[in-house]
């Protein structure tokens, strides 16, 4: 009958049931197709805003150019409520960075407000 320390050894002792072969090729086909995906959006008129909105209800991050409609009052007030209402549909969040840009992000993302470095604009 074997000792109790022959018995401990054994149990520590790799055998060939132990190891398992693994393709890792399927886990990097899983990896590349989630995730978050970050858009660079240009809006230069109001007619593009049906596209961007469509990139908002998908769940992507955007970085929105706004510089082309800045010079009509008008269209971007239209453009700026249509984006807030699709994020607010969304529970997203949007703020604006600098002058021309606007970041928009899904739900489970919040957009901090506060500077890291650097003093106020």
């Amino acid at each position: 009958m074997a000792s109790f320390l022959d018995k401990l050894r054994q149990l520590g002792r790799p055998g060939e049931d132990d190891y398992t072969e693994v393709d890792l090729g399927q886990f990097e086909e899983m990896g590349s197709s989630s995730g978050l995906i970050l858009r660079f959006a240009n809006l230069a008129k109001v007619e593009m805003l049906p596209e961007i909105k469509q990139e908002i209800y998908s769940g992507r991050i955007l970085l929105v150019d706004i510089s082309g409609i800045k010079r009509d009052k008008a269209a971007m007030d239209k453009a700026l409520g249509e984006l807030r209402k699709a994020v607010e549909d969304i529970s997203g969040d949007i703020a604006g960075i600098g002058d021309d840009l606007i970041a928009v992000v899904p739900s489970g993302i919040r957009i901090d407000r506060e500077k890291i470095i650097g003093g106020t604009d």
